[in-house]
């Protein structure tokens, strides 16, 4: 799992292999003269050689060597950290841009049956913990790898028997590490899990604050978030700590290699076989060996959790796309709005149907209303027409085309569409209203706003129709955010009319001005009205009334009510004397 995650990863950086290798030269170049310096400096010692007998020449001319290599380091060390913050950063907008992507291409049910929370913390907390963990892996990567194979060929040359000592000992900080490393994995996947539940949580309590406060919930919120809070910090708590263990456990290892090369290197120079300046240029270079290693473990812990969360980024960009359309997809010209259903089942979970054998031709021009209790399939049977959903079985066609043989993108552009959920995105009211139709005039966006009734409360905004909209809509009304979204639609000018409560948040008043203006936006167009409120659907062509996923009535207003069916029972229930 985790091989596998690195290796995606990797190809996510492959398309800069041209920085990357200016991140490897520069790296090369800031050790080799990092390395230069201890030999440098092992020969000042060596012109040292009593009280009073000094070469001042040599070691001066040694000490300017010595400045020129440090400022060369310096230098050098600063361009490998910039072309690897730019891999780092451009792989990391690479990647949300992906995941940013695959929202649009997996089908609607994926979004509806995951959290919102958890989806925002991978796109934001789980990419950045990805970046944070490559910027921390080509630093120490890079310079690590160089400086281990340096000063291997620096200490051979000096002494092949001490250098040959110190390549057997070290790996056994690697073993160490990579113990700690595969006890934590799990502990920091959990740890990244917790935080995209945590991320939902907030999400879903601060969106809902109202209904918070008016239920009084505020201490339950609070107790539920506190047992999120208590476990991520438990889980938190013990994945660092285990991860905190890697960087001392390997630098003690690492400290005893050091002792060893001091010990036998002292004996070596009494020996006669080493000079004293080479002692000490060998002892910079086992502690230098060690450094990667010491290095690479202290951000083990920033690893791992790279690691687990680009592995739960992974499994959003894994998730089965929306089938693609057909090659020969069908487009329907001058559509006239003829829709017929036949013999539709479907359901939302295998075992429990919803729709059942649902059958129904509609003619171009109808007006159908849509009536039943909560669940009874009146919304699901909006997502079948529209695509949001495809029919488990059973066929719905277009002017004799079936929907399945057309372009998604298409098929929704015959369609208007006005939900009981408003929904505007923070950009000016101008900007929301030409959401669904971009080549608007501003004309043809007053009209529509004045059809939709929303033209003299737009005029008292404190810029009109370029105020800005907060996100979600948050500093309008309820109402106010409906009479936009008709608006919207109506700008659109579309075949056909989906109408889903649309007019439920609106004072009686602005309702009977609205339906008004619906009467005359429906007038030739297909129009489907899913209503609660039977008095907004009496002059419908046809009402359809839908129990447990069938239609169990239809006709009109008054030949309903004749029939005294389950129709007469939901009319009397609002409006019994």
């Amino acid at each position: 799992m985790k091989k596998s995650v690195v290796r995606r990863v990797l190809k996510y950086i492959k398309p800069y292999k041209g920085l990357l290798a200016l991140a490897i030269l520069s790296a090369i170049i800031s050790v080799s003269l990092t390395l230069y310096i201890p030999v440098l400096t092992g020969n000042a010692i060596d012109n040292i050689i009593d009280k009073g007998n000094v070469n001042f020449e040599n070691v001066l001319q040694i000490i300017i060597y010595i400045a020129v290599s440090v400022a060369g380091v310096a230098i050098f060390q600063w361009t490998m950290t910039y072309f690897t913050n730019v891999i780092s950063y451009k792989t990391v907008r690479d990647l949300r841009r992906d995941v940013f992507c695959k929202f649009n291409d997996v089908p609607l049910s994926y979004i509806d049956t995951h959290s919102h929370g958890d989806l925002i913390s991978r796109v934001i907390n789980d990419v950045d913990a990805v970046g944070d963990g490559l910027s921390q892996m080509f630093l120490q990567l890079f310079s690590g790898i160089v400086t281990i194979l340096g000063t291997m060929v620096f200490m051979f040359i000096i002494d092949w028997r001490i250098a040959l000592a110190v390549i057997i000992l070290t790996p056994l900080s690697l073993f160490v590490a990579a113990f700690i490393g595969k006890m934590t994995h799990n502990r920091f996947a959990r740890q990244q899990q917790l935080q995209g539940d945590i991320s939902s949580y907030v999400e879903e309590y601060v969106g809902n604050q109202r209904i918070v406060k008016a239920f009084s919930y505020e201490d339950r919120a609070f107790e539920n978030f506190e047992k999120y809070n208590q476990e991520l910090y438990t889980v938190g708590f013990k994945a660092q700590f285990a991860g905190a263990l890697a960087n001392p456990s390997t630098r003690f290892v690492n400290a005893m290699v050091y002792a060893a090369v001091g010990i036998f290197g002292a004996i070596t120079a009494i020996a006669g076989t080493l000079s004293v300046g080479q002692l000490s240029c060998f002892l910079t270079y086992a502690n230098q060996y060690t450094k990667p290693f010491n290095e690479v473990t202290g951000v083990l812990t920033q690893l791992q959790t790279a690691i687990a969360a680009a592995g739960r980024v992974f499994d959003v960009l894994d998730a089965e796309d929306e089938p693609k359309d057909k090659p020969d997809s069908i487009k329907v010209e001058n559509c006239k709005g003829n829709v017929k259903i036949e013999n539709v089942n479907f359901s939302y979970v295998k075992d429990k149907p919803l729709i059942t054998n649902f059958s129904l031709d509609v003619k171009s021009g109808s007006h159908i209303a849509i009536v039943g209790p909560t669940g009874c399939g009146k919304t699901t049977f909006i997502n079948l027409l529209m695509r949001f959903y495809d029919t488990d079985s059973g066929k719905i066609s277009v002017d004799g085309v079936d929907i399945k043989d057309m372009e998604r993108d298409e098929l929704r552009k015959l369609y208007g569409m006005v939900l009981q959920d408003s929904w505007l995105f923070c950009g000016t009211i101008m900007e929301n209203l030409k959401y669904g139709n971009p080549n608007a005039t501003d004309e043809e966006v007053i009209e529509a706003a004045k059809a939709a009734y929303a033209h003299s409360f737009i005029r008292r905004m404190p810029d009109g129709y370029d105020t800005m909209i907060s996100e979600g809509g948050g500093n309008l009304s309820q109402g106010q955010k409906q009479l936009l979204c008709i608006a919207r639609a109506m700008l659109s000018n579309p075949t056909m009319l989906i109408l889903d409560e649309a007019t439920s948040s609106i004072d009686t008043l602005t309702e009977i001005r609205v339906q008004k203006a619906f009467a005359k936006i429906m007038q030739g167009r297909t129009s489907f009205v899913v209503a609660h409120r039977l008095s907004t659907i009496k002059e419908s062509d046809v009402i359809l009334v839908m129990r447990d996923g069938n239609i169990i009535e239809h006709g009109t207003h008054d030949e309903l009510l004749a029939k005294g069916g389950f129709y007469k029972k939901l009319y009397e229930s609002q409006f019994a004397k």
